[in-house]
C-alpha cells in the first residue's frame, strides 16, 4: 500500500492530509487537517501588492534608534573618564559621576548639567560661566545696542557658541572646554559614505532658496478656477503660482524653495523667447534635506567661518535667528571636525594638561587597560587625536556581510575546522558582477546566445515569418570580435540601437528584423569598462588601461567607501602612472559605488570559462588551465578517463583540435571543464524527520528573500516532519500551490 501526503501550501494556512492508495488502486484518507500560520491582514495585503516586507521590520527601526542612542551615552563615558583624569569637570558636576562601578556612568537617578550649578538652598540653579556670559553680552551690546535697550533678554546659552569663536583664538577655561567637548559629542555632523551624495543632473542645476517675498500680483490669466500670482522674490526672480486662495499674505515672508534651472551644454542658463532664464520652483520636501544640507555648507564655505563661529556672528547679526532646524541642520562630519581641531590645537598652548605625555598614556591605559597594541599605537599620538579619532568622531567600520554571498556551485576549496580540527570542504565565493572579469564573461555569453531573425522572408518561394538569419550578419569569427568590441564600449544595448550597428548596413530597415531578447528591454554590455573610460576622458587620460591595471582600479572603486581615503588612494595610483593627479581625483571620486550584486560563478570558476568562450584576437591555448587543457587532450584522443562521462564526449564530439575549443557557449564550456552545467553536484537525500530538524536548525534566516515565502517554506518542512514522526513512512509527496503563491 502506498501512503501519498497531499499538501496545501497558502500564505496564512497549510492544509495537509494523508492518503492511503491500495493494490487496486482505491484511495482513502487516513487523517486530515490543517496547520494556521498567525499573519495580520495588513502582512497579507503588502503580500498582494509584492511588497516584501519582514515582520521585524519595525522593530528593526527601534533597536537602530537604541543603538545610537547607546553609542553616544559610551562616547560621554569615556569623554567623562579622560577629561576626570585631566581635572577638567567641574566639582558638581564629577559629583554625580560613578568612576568606581561604573566608570563614566551618572549615578542612578542623577544627570547634572555642566554649565549649571545647583543650589540646595534655594533649589535653583546657577550658571556657572558668567564671566564668559558678560563678555558675550557685553558684544551684543556693540553690535545690537537696541536688541540690549528693549530689555531683550540673551539665552545663557548662546554662551557656547560665544566660547566656541572665543577658543579659536584665545585661552578658555578648562571646565568651558570640557563644556565645548560634551557639546561636540551631541552633534557631530552627518558621515556621508560613498554614493549618498545626489548624482549631478545634466543640463539642470538645483538649488535650495530660502527667499523674502517683496511683492505678490495677481494677474488676469487663469486656470480653472485657479488664479495666476506673480511671487516676487527679494534677488530678483519671480515666481509664477496658481492659487485659488489669494497669496498677498506671503509679503514680507520668507519662503523656501527648490529651483531647478535649466542650463545649455556649456553650463550657461537656458533662456525663452522673451529673454527670460527657464526657472521652475516647488516646495522643498523630505527628500530635498541633501539640497538644504549642500546649501548650508555652502554659506559656511563662502564665509570661511567654522560652524560655532557662523551660528554666533549670526546672532550678533539676526538675534531673532533660529538657529535649531533652521541655521544649521544638516552639515558634513568634516565641518564639525575641523572645528574641534582647530579648538583644541589652540588650547593646548595654553593648556599644559594636553601636552603632558604622561597623563595622556594614563588616559590610554584607563580607556584601553586590555588591548596593548592599540595603546601602543595611540602612545604614538596627541590628546588632539584622541579627542576626535578615538573618542568623539570615532566610526566602527561596517561589517562585511561576506557569508551572506552565495557559494559558487563548482569552485571549493579544503581547510580546517577550528571547532573540531577536521578538514572540510568551503566555498568560494561568487564573483562580484562590476568586477571586468565577470562583464567580459557575460559579453561573451550575451553573444553567444544572441540570434537575429527576419519577421518576414521568402524561403525556397514560400514565404515564412521569423527567418533566423544570424548567420548572414556575423559570418565570421572577426564578424563576432568587432561586434564584441562594440558592445564592450558601452553601458547597456537594446534591439532598436542594436540594429543599427554600422557593419549590418540595415538603416532604414532595422524594423523587418528583431533578436530573441526582449524587444524593449535594455541589456547590459560592459558598465564598469564603459564608466571608467568615461571618467578617464574627462581626467584626460588618453592612454587605454590593460587588463591588470583596471582590474585594480576597480577593486579601489568598489572596496574604499570612505570618501578621504578614496581621494588618497585615487591620488597614489595616478601619481604611480605619471597623470595629472588632481584632475584623476576629481573625475572619480564623484563616481556612483558598484552596486553590491552577485553573479553565479565565482572568479576562479570564471577563469576557467571565459578562455573557451572568448575567440579571434582574444583567444589564446595558454590561457587554458593545466587540467581542462589535459581533459581536452584525452577528449580529442578518446583516452579513457572515468571523470569524463559519455554525455561529455557525446557534447564534444565535433571538436577534433585544441584550437576549435573557442567561442563556445556557455553550457559546453561548463561541461568540458567541470562535466556538469546544470546538474546539481550533490543531491541532498533526507532519511529521516530527523534530517529535517537538522535543515532547519541550520537555515539561515531572511536567506530567501521574501519573508512570508519563507515562513510558508519553513512551515511546511515542520508540517512534513511531524507527519512522518507520526506514520513512520511517506511513499510520495504531493502539493498544491494557492493562487497567490504562484505569483511570486
Amino acid at each position: 500500500m502506498k501512503r501519498i501526503i497531499g499538501l496545501d501550501l497558502g500564505t496564512n494556512s497549510i492544509g495537509w492530509a494523508i492518503i492511503n492508495n491500495d493494490e487496486q488502486g482505491i484511495c482513502h484518507i487516513e487523517k486530515a487537517g490543517s496547520r494556521i500560520i498567525p499573519m495580520d491582514a495588513a502582512m497579507l495585503g503588502d503580500f498582494d501588492k509584492g511588497n516584501s516586507t519582514s515582520q521585524t521590520s519595525e522593530r528593526t527601526s527601534f533597536r537602530s534608534i537604541r543603538r545610537l542612542l547607546e553609542r553616544c551615552l559610551l562616547r560621554r563615558e569615556r569623554l567623562h573618564r579622560v577629561l576626570n583624569i585631566l581635572g577638567y569637570l567641574p566639582e558638581h558636576y564629577a559629583r554625580q559621576i560613578d568612576f568606581e562601578r561604573n566608570p563614566g556612568k551618572f549615578i542612578k537617578g542623577k544627570e547634572p548639567k555642566l554649565a549649571w550649578v545647583p543650589n540646595p538652598e534655594t533649589g535653583s540653579n546657577t550658571f556657572l560661566f558668567r564671566e564668559s556670559f558678560q563678555e558675550m553680552l557685553a558684544d551684543f551690546t556693540r553690535h545690537q545696542p537696541d536688541f540690549i535697550a528693549e530689555g531683550r533678554k540673551v539665552p545663557y546659552d548662546w554662551t557656547l557658541y560665544y566660547l566656541r569663536k572665543k577658543a579659536l583664538t584665545q585661552k578658555i577655561s578648562k571646565e568651558e572646554l570640557a563644556w565645548i567637548l560634551l557639546n561636540f559629542n551631541q552633534k557631530r555632523g552627518y558621515n556621508q559614505q560613498r554614493g549618498e551624495e545626489e548624482e549631478e543632473k545634466k543640463n539642470k542645476l538645483v538649488e535650495y532658496h530660502a527667499l523674502k517675498v517683496v511683492k505678490v500680483e495677481a494677474t488676469e490669466d487663469k486656470k480653472g478656477k485657479d488664479t495666476w500670482y506673480n511671487v516676487h522674490l527679494e534677488n530678483g526672480w519671480i515666481y509664477r503660482r496658481a492659487s485659488s486662495v489669494p497669496l498677498q499674505s506671503w509679503e514680507r515672508m520668507t519662503k523656501d524653495f527648490i529651483v531647478t534651472t535649466d542650463l545649455n551644454d556649456d553650463g550657461s542658463p537656458k533662456t525663452d523667447k522673451q529673454g527670460a532664464v527657464k526657472r521652475s520652483f516647488r516646495a522643498p520636501s523630505e527628500n530635498d534635506w541633501m539640497l538644504l544640507k549642500a546649501k548650508t555648507e555652502s554659506d559656511i564655505k563662502s564665509s570661511r567661518k567654522t560652524i560655532g563661529e557662523y551660528i554666533y556672528d549670526t546672532l550678533l547679526e539676526k538675534p531673532k535667528q533660529k538657529i535649531k532646524g533652521k541655521l544649521v541642520r544638516t552639515v558634513e562630519r568634516k565641518f564639525y571636525k575641523e572645528e574641534l581641531r582647530q579648538i583644541l590645537d589652540t588650547q593646548t598652548k595654553f593648556h599644559p594638561e594636553l601636552q603632558d605625555q604622561g597623563l595622556l598614556k594614563k588616559c590610554i591605559e584607563e580607556l584601553y587597560p586590555h588591548n596593548e597594541g592599540h595603546r601602543n599605537i595611540l602612545s604614538n599620538q596627541d590628546f588632539t587625536h584622541l579627542f576626535i579619532e578615538d573618542i568623539l568622531f570615532y566610526q566602527r567600520p561596517l561589517k562585511s556581510k561576506k557569508s551572506q554571498i552565495d557559494n559558487c556551485p563548482y569552485e571549493s576549496h579544503e581547510g580546517i575546522d577550528k571547532e573540531t580540527g577536521e578538514i572540510k570542504k568551503y566555498g568560494v565565493k561568487c564573483i562580484a558582477k562590476s568586477h571586468p572579469l565577470y562583464q567580459e564573461f557575460r559579453l561573451w555569453q550575451f553573444l553567444s546566445n544572441l540570434r537575429i531573425y527576419q519577421k518576414e522572408k521568402y524561403v525556397d518561394g514560400r514565404l515564412k515569418t521569423d527567418v533566423d538569419v544570424t548567420n548572414e550578419f556575423l559570418t565570421t569569427e572577426e564578424d563576432y570580435v568587432a561586434l564584441f568590441d562594440w558592445l564592450n564600449g558601452r553601458k547597456d544595448i537594446d534591439q532598436k540601437n542594436f540594429l543599427k550597428y554600422p557593419p549590418f548596413g540595415l538603416k532604414k530597415n532595422t524594423t523587418e528584423y528583431r533578436w530573441n531578447y526582449v524587444e524593449d528591454k535594455p541589456y547590459p554590455c560592459n558598465e564598469t569598462h564603459a564608466d571608467i573610460c568615461t571618467r578617464l576622458e574627462k581626467a584626460c587620460v588618453n592612454v587605454p588601461l590593460n587588463a591588470r591595471e583596471e582590474g585594480l582600479l576597480w577593486h579601489l572603486l568598489y572596496s574604499v567607501s570612505d570618501k578621504a581615503e578614496l581621494r588618497k588612494a585615487l591620488a597614489t595610483f595616478a601619481g604611480k602612472r605619471g597623470w595629472n593627479t588632481d584632475a584623476f581625483v576629481d573625475a572619480f571620486i564623484k563616481m556612483p559605488p558598484f552596486e553590491k550584486e552577485y553573479g553565479a560563478y565565482s572568479a576562479k570558476a570564471i577563469k576557467k570559462l571565459l578562455p573557451l568562450m572568448r575567440m579571434g584576437k582574444y583567444w589564446t591555448e595558454e590561457a587554458i588551465d593545466g587540467n581542462t587543457r589535459m581533459r581536452i587532450e584525452k577528449l580529442i584522443s578518446g583516452e579513457v578517463d572515468e571523470s569524463i562521462g559519455q554525455r561529455i564526449r557525446e557534447k564534444a564530439m565535433h571538436l577534433s583540435a585544441p584550437e576549435q575549443f573557442r567561442g563556445l557557449p556557455l553550457w559546453l564550456a561548463c561541461y568540458i571543464v567541470y562535466g556538469r552545467h546544470s546538474e546539481a553536484q550533490e543531491i541532498a537525500k533526507w532519511e529521516s524527520p530527523d534530517d529535517i530538524d537538522h535543515y532547519l536548525n541550520n537555515f539561515r534566516q531572511h536567506s530567501l528573500r521574501n519573508p512570508i515565502v519563507e515562513q510558508v517554506v519553513l512551515e511546511t518542512l515542520r508540517v512534513v516532519r511531524d507527519i512522518w514522526k507520526k506514520t513512520g513512512r511517506i511513499d510520495e509527496i504531493h502539493i498544491e500551490l494557492g493562487r497567490n503563491m504562484k505569483e511570486t
